[in-house]
C-alpha cells in the first residue's frame, strides 16, 4: 500500500523557515497592519491562522483580543508558543479545528482568512462567511490567488486546478463589491515574494532530509517538493499570483 504522509506534517516541514505561510514579504505585512488602525482591545478572528504571525503582530501593535483557528496541530503549537513568548498577556484563544466548523459567539472588528478560501468552498464563500462574523463597519481581510494569464491545460492537470478556481485580480475586487463590501486596499505579491515563498520550501525540505534521514515519510516529502518545484518553474511562476484584499463591511447607516 502506498504511504501517504499526514498533510499537516508535510506543510510543517516545508514551511519550517517561513515567517508567514504565504507569498508576502514581512515589509508588506507590516505596511498592511499599520493601515488597519485598530483600537486597543479590538476583537480579531483569524481562520486558518497558520503559524500565528499575523495575530501575534496585531497583538504586539494594537493589543487586540480574539480567536485563531487552525486544523494543523503543528501550526497550532507554533502559534501558541509564539504568542506565549512575544505577547504573553494577549487575550487570544487558539482553537485546533476545521475553520468551516467554527461558529462565532461574537462579532469581530476584523475577520481574516488569508490563503485558505477552500475552507468555505471558494473566495466568494469566504467573504460571505467572514462578513457574517464581522461587526457593521468592521474590516475583512482575505488572501487569494489570481490568474496573471490564462493557464495552460498542462498546468491545470499537473496541479489538479480548474480554470474557474481563481479569478483575475480585478475580478477578486469585484466579487467583494458584489458582496456589498467596500474595497479599501490590496497588497499584491511580486516575483521576489513568490520566489521566496516557493524556494524556501525547497530549502526546508533539503534541510529536513539531512537532519531526518530515517523518517519513513522522507521520500514522499521530497517527491512532492520536486513536483511542486517543476510546476512552479515551468508554469506557475508566470501564470499565478496572489494578493491580500482588505474590505470594509457596511455600517448600519449604509444598510
Amino acid at each position: 500500500m502506498e504511504r501517504k504522509i499526514d498533510i499537516w506534517k508535510f506543510y510543517s516541514v516545508t514551511h519550517g523557515y517561513h515567517v508567514v505561510c504565504n507569498p508576502t514579504s514581512i515589509a508588506k505585512v507590516d505596511e498592511l497592519i499599520g493601515l488597519l488602525r485598530l483600537s486597543p482591545g479590538s476583537a480579531v478572528l483569524d481562520i486558518a491562522c497558520g503559524k500565528g504571525e499575523m495575530l501575534t503582530r496585531l497583538a504586539e501593535r494594537y493589543e487586540v483580543s480574539g480567536v485563531g483557528v487552525d486544523i494543523s496541530p503543528y501550526f497550532v503549537a507554533d502559534t501558541e508558543r509564539k504568542l506565549r513568548d512575544r505577547v504573553p498577556v494577549a487575550q487570544i484563544e487558539i482553537l485546533k479545528m476545521d475553520g468551516a466548523d467554527y461558529s462565532a459567539d461574537q462579532f469581530f472588528d476584523l475577520a481574516m482568512c488569508i490563503g485558505a478560501s477552500w475552507i468555505y468552498k471558494g473566495y466568494r464563500g469566504t467573504l460571505r462567511a467572514l462578513k457574517a462574523m464581522t461587526k457593521p463597519d468592521g474590516l475583512i481581510l482575505v488572501g487569494e490567488p489570481f490568474w496573471l494569464k490564462g493557464p495552460d491545460d498542462a498546468f491545470l492537470a499537473a496541479e489538479n486546478y480548474a480554470r474557474d478556481m481563481f479569478g483575475t485580480h480585478y475580478e477578486n475586487v469585484l466579487v467583494g463589491q458584489d458582496e456589498g463590501l467596500l474595497p479599501l486596499y490590496t497588497i499584491v505579491s511580486n516575483q521576489d515574494d513568490w520566489d521566496r515563498y516557493e524556494t524556501l520550501q525547497w530549502y526546508a525540505a533539503e534541510k529536513y532530509a539531512r537532519d531526518n534521514p530515517d523518517d519513513p515519510d522522507l521520500s514522499e516529502i521530497l517527491v512532492r517538493v520536486a513536483r511542486g518545484r517543476k510546476n512552479y518553474l515551468q508554469w506557475g511562476r508566470d501564470t499565478l499570483s496572489w494578493a491580500m484584499y482588505l474590505f470594509r463591511k457596511a455600517s448600519h447607516a449604509d444598510q
